[in-house]
């Protein structure tokens, strides 16, 4: 399936991936600017620990674990120029560097927490999921997102 972000190689991977991006970095497709693109990254992550609090009444959540928890965690790749849910529309210019070391942060803290941290844990749209779960949420998203943008 998809590399484990638990594990330090492939978390350095990724991380050296990150490093290869400059604030002039274009993507190949879509309509983000690289500063962008990591702000948008690091929304999951700032959902995930309550810094961009949430609150999906039960029909909501109902509808995104019926229909979008499964093109979002599980093994076919996002297309490209996808829709993006509105909380993850970032349509102002962000600080590259501050952007990219938040997003830096957050790969290394999930990795630091293991996959006991998250096995079960519960997800603002999803409910509970899987470490896997989490970790396809996460690895996926970053990949999809570096490839827009050549690295």
């Amino acid at each position: 399936m998809y590399p484990s972000l638990y594990d330090p190689t492939v978390t350095q991977t990724a991380l050296e991936r990150i490093e290869r991006l400059g604030p002039e970095t274009r993507a190949d497709w879509g309509k983000m600017s690289v500063d962008q693109m990591l702000a948008h990254l690091n929304v999951a992550y700032d959902m995930e620990t309550g810094a961009l609090p949430v609150s999906n009444n039960f029909l909501m959540r109902f509808i995104l674990k019926t229909f979008v928890k499964k093109a979002v965690v599980g093994p076919k790749p996002y297309p490209k120029n996808g829709r993006t849910a509105p909380a993850f529309v970032i349509s102002d210019r962000r600080n590259f560097e501050q952007e990219k070391a938040k997003l830096m942060n957050h790969m290394n803290r999930f990795r630091r927490n293991g996959a006991a941290h998250y096995e079960g844990k519960e997800n603002v749209s999803f409910g509970k999921l899987t470490a896997s779960e989490w970790n396809v949420l996460y690895y996926k998203h970053l990949d999809h997102h570096l490839q827009q943008f050549g690295v």
